[in-house]
């Protein structure tokens, strides 16, 4: 028997295996569809500088557009951005800029902004945003081109050019914050909520 009590279907607006994972790893029965917006777009047209804030508007924005297609489901839209002071990092277009991202992180703390957000008949009903902090360890330029010959083009699918649950935590000396703020999910919180709705049975 599944822990979903909710009459619809719960639905992931993401494709992403780590946040996938999650909810699975829950025993949250869901379907994953992908929230097809103009991430950088919006990001631009809202003017906001403030990477928490960016994360929660894109998280909202994901779950609404599938929402509106979806009446009487909870929706859940998820983004992360990482800054590195007042620098907003985006996902490495290939080798050359993941490594120069890598570069700029080495020796240096970065946070993580995990933002989530639910949607219901196309309204948002719970936000969160959760940080953690990241401190990446000096790196030669061999031992940066070493990962990056290991890691192949899964630089390429997050921020930063690394995934925490695979070989990117060989680039760390210290982490602060939750295995499930770092992997793009709040999901403790998210949990919360749905608890709190009657939506889930434990």
């Amino acid at each position: 028997m599944g822990l979903w009590l909710g009459k619809s279907p719960l639905i992931l607006a993401s494709q992403s295996s780590a946040r996938k994972m999650l909810l699975a790893n829950a025993g949250l029965e869901f379907k994953a569809i992908t929230a097809d917006i103009d991430e950088r777009g919006i990001q631009l047209a809202s003017a906001l500088s403030n990477p928490r804030e960016i994360a929660l508007l894109l998280a909202r924005e994901k779950a609404k557009a599938i929402s509106a297609n979806h009446p009487g489901s909870y929706v859940i839209g998820a983004d992360q951005t990482l800054a590195l002071g007042n620098r907003l990092f985006n996902k490495p277009a290939g080798r050359p800029q993941a490594l120069a991202q890598l570069r700029d992180l080495a020796g240096n703390s970065h946070e993580l902004n995990s933002a989530v957000a639910v949607a219901y008949d196309g309204k948002i009903v719970f936000e969160n945003v959760a940080v953690a902090r990241m401190t990446m360890r000096e790196m030669t330029e061999d031992e940066l081109s070493a990962y990056l010959d290991a890691a192949g083009d899964a630089v390429t699918t997050s921020v930063g050019a690394y995934q925490l649950e695979s070989l990117g935590i060989h680039l760390f000396e210290r982490i602060e914050g939750d295995h499930f703020t770092i992997l793009g999910l709040p999901l403790l919180p998210l949990l919360a909520f749905l608890r709190g709705e009657q939506l889930v049975a434990v």
